[in-house]
């Protein structure tokens, strides 16, 4: 008996990126709120322990501190999404990335002139 083949083309549904690019969206945004809050409190623990928290003379205000948070989730969420639609092995490239971005922003911590315990502040909140 002969049995004919039939193949058979199996197409992804036309909102597969949509949704993945909505699960990365909501991931990388609450971890960005959570990321917020604990930077926040890190910086209220350390303001309340008489940590100055200033820079060439000038106090960083609290505010700040997620506000950049947030904005750095924000730019990581963008760039994951760039990344799923263009390279080829998007998460070791963004691996990549922000590991580099992440030594890159302990940098500057360590270069301004300020008292040790603002460094110490700065550098974790930088992690």
């Amino acid at each position: 008996m002969n049995t004919p083949l039939v193949s058979h083309t199996v197409r992804p549904a036309a909102d597969t990126t949509a949704r993945t690019s909505g699960r990365f969206a909501r991931a990388g945004l609450c971890a960005g709120v959570c990321a917020a809050v604990v930077n926040l409190a890190v910086v209220a623990i350390a303001h309340a322990s008489d940590v100055s928290l200033e820079v060439r003379g000038e106090a960083i205000p609290l505010i700040a501190f997620p506000q950049m948070t947030l904005f750095a989730a924000v730019i990581g969420v963008g760039l994951a999404a760039v990344l799923v639609r263009r390279t080829r092995w998007p998460r070791s490239v963004f691996l990549t990335v922000t590991i580099g971005l992440s030594a890159l922003s302990l940098l500057p911590p360590v270069l301004v002139h300020t008292d040790t315990a603002t460094r110490l502040v700065l550098e974790l909140t930088h992690l």
